[in-house]
């Protein structure tokens, strides 16, 4: 059942294309209807899965000649990655609800991404698996240029601009393993256990995992990010961050790791203590997790302070994949579904609840309007995020950070000390963003204060109720029952470290 996410998902991209225009609330009941279809078949799937580690769903020859097969499967990683995706199509569908113009394209657009995406983290088959992510790149354009706003046409060019020369990486790379295992098949599992050489492994894993990490914001070829998100309606942010940054890291593990495992063994050599591109790329992700806090940290965007804080937080995604241990590893998957329900409320509530009310991000601006008092639900909403951010106790991103940082440990342990003081950091950006924002101590003036009081903002809605209240339930259940999705990603990792499946 989980292959009909995709197909649910890309028919109800064509039904909201052929909608007659001026169908603004049937567009909308449309794809959440869509959305919810696809959220409880990926949980059906996950419940499915206990218990059963790998499942091949549908394995057809597609180019018999070429070795090309339409092979989807699951294994314990994708379910739980499939399951952030229905979550991140629900909540952007219910955050998307007062969008008017050109309303049945948006959704179209929005539902052929989400296709997109579910194919990604079905596909074993090497070729199969590009398709999907390059189908999952296109409509991310489309959604930013045409609904987005500050600078859009700039953020779209540069985000596809940047997509596709990582494409073009990976491309390389999977045609170069695909000749040089002489299989004859473009399978995963296959091209896995083909016992490609080493001295070929040494350069393809750096080129691939270069080209799916600039998805995932790997630093320095982050910086289409946050430029993206702020740019970018509050759905395509929350996809953005939320699914879309996923495919680049679960191509890093699934392909780049998978495949090439032997690239990251020692040279022979060392330059000033880096040996390996293990090295190399675990250097990379601690620098760009203190240095996006730190540029968190100086923002005056509020949005701005979510989206470089999303690139601090995907680089604990890399750092968890580069310690090579289990409890490491494990972690970077639980990150990923953590950060991808997190930074979706963060920037739900940023950009749809209260940005739509103030028309403002400046915090210059924000600071004056006494949101904690006008603006309850919000204040309150992003206090719970932000400490969901910080990885407290109790959310979701504690039990992934930990695990990070004690496999970071494991692995070399000045990697956990310099990513610990970037949650220093986020501890201090979060609560700069949210003393600006709702709880300053700015005086105002009796005109201002009758100018509130002539125009109150409008009314929380029931979507963005049921928005907040499903992602913050979710991190909160995760934070507080981990082992719910851990049993399920633990022996996919395991599997993966020992060859894959078979």
């Amino acid at each position: 059942m989980l292959a009909w996410t995709i197909y649910i998902s890309f028919a109800g991209a064509l039904l909201e294309v052929l909608l007659p225009k001026g169908k603004n609330a049937l567009a909308r009941r449309l794809a959440l209807a869509v959305a919810l279809a696809g959220l409880v078949l990926a949980v059906q799937g996950f419940v499915a899965g206990v218990g059963h580690p790998f499942t091949v769903i549908v394995d057809k020859p597609w180019v018999p000649t070429m070795g090309i097969h339409y092979m989807l499967a699951v294994d314990g990683i994708s379910r739980v990655l499939l399951l952030l995706t229905g979550l991140a199509a629900v909540a952007g569908v219910l955050f998307s609800w007062n969008i008017e113009l050109r309303t049945n394209e948006f959704f179209a657009f929005f539902l052929a991404l989400i296709g997109g995406v579910y194919g990604v983290f079905l596909s074993f088959d090497l070729f199969l698996l590009f398709v999907f992510y390059e189908i999952a790149i296109v409509p991310k354009y489309f959604l930013i240029a045409i609904w987005g706003s500050t600078r859009r046409e700039y953020a779209a060019m540069k985000l596809a601009l940047y997509s596709f020369v990582g494409s073009a990486m990976v491309l390389i790379g999977l045609l170069a393993a695909y000749a040089a295992s002489g299989s004859q098949s473009t399978g995963i599992i296959a091209l896995g256990h083909a016992g490609l050489p080493v001295s070929f492994q040494m350069w393809a894993f750096p080129l691939v995992f270069v080209g799916f990490g600039i998805l995932a914001g790997m630093w320095p070829l982050h910086t289409w990010a946050p430029t993206g998100h702020v740019a970018a309606p509050t759905a395509a942010s929350m996809l953005l961050a939320g699914v879309v940054m996923k495919l680049g890291a679960y191509g890093c593990l699934r392909v780049a790791i998978g495949l090439f495992p032997h690239g990251m063994d020692p040279w022979g050599f060392s330059i000033a203590g880096v040996g390996s591109w293990r090295d190399v790329f675990a250097i990379l992700a601690v620098i760009g997790i203190v240095y996006g806090a730190l540029v968190a940290l100086a923002q005056t965007d509020f949005k701005f302070v979510i989206g470089y804080s999303s690139v601090s937080h995907m680089g604990f995604v890399l750092l968890g994949l580069m310690t090579l241990n289990q409890i490491g590893m494990t972690g970077a998957v639980l990150q990923m579904f953590s950060h991808g329900v997190i930074a979706g409320l963060l920037f739900a509530i940023v950009g749809r609840i209260v940005y739509s009310r103030t028309h403002t991000r400046q915090f210059a601006d924000l600071e004056g309007m006494h949101l904690a008092r006008r603006l309850p639900f919000a204040a309150w909403a992003f206090v719970l995020a932000g400490m969901a951010s910080m990885g407290l106790p109790g959310f979701s991103g504690f039990v992934a950070e930990l695990q990070i940082l004690v496999g970071a440990w494991t692995a070399k342990p000045w990697w956990a000390i310099v990513a610990g003081v970037g949650i220093v950091v986020g501890v201090a950006y979060t609560w700069r963003a949210l003393q600006k924002a709702f709880f300053s101590d700015v005086p105002q003036t009796a005109h201002e204060l009758e100018y509130e009081h002539a125009h109150p903002f409008a009314p929380i809605t029931w979507p963005e109720i049921t928005g907040v209240t499903l992602l913050a339930a979710v991190t909160l259940f995760v934070g507080l029952y981990p082992s719910i999705l851990l049993d399920a990603i633990e022996p996919a990792v395991k599997a993966l470290l020992a060859g894959g499946p078979r």
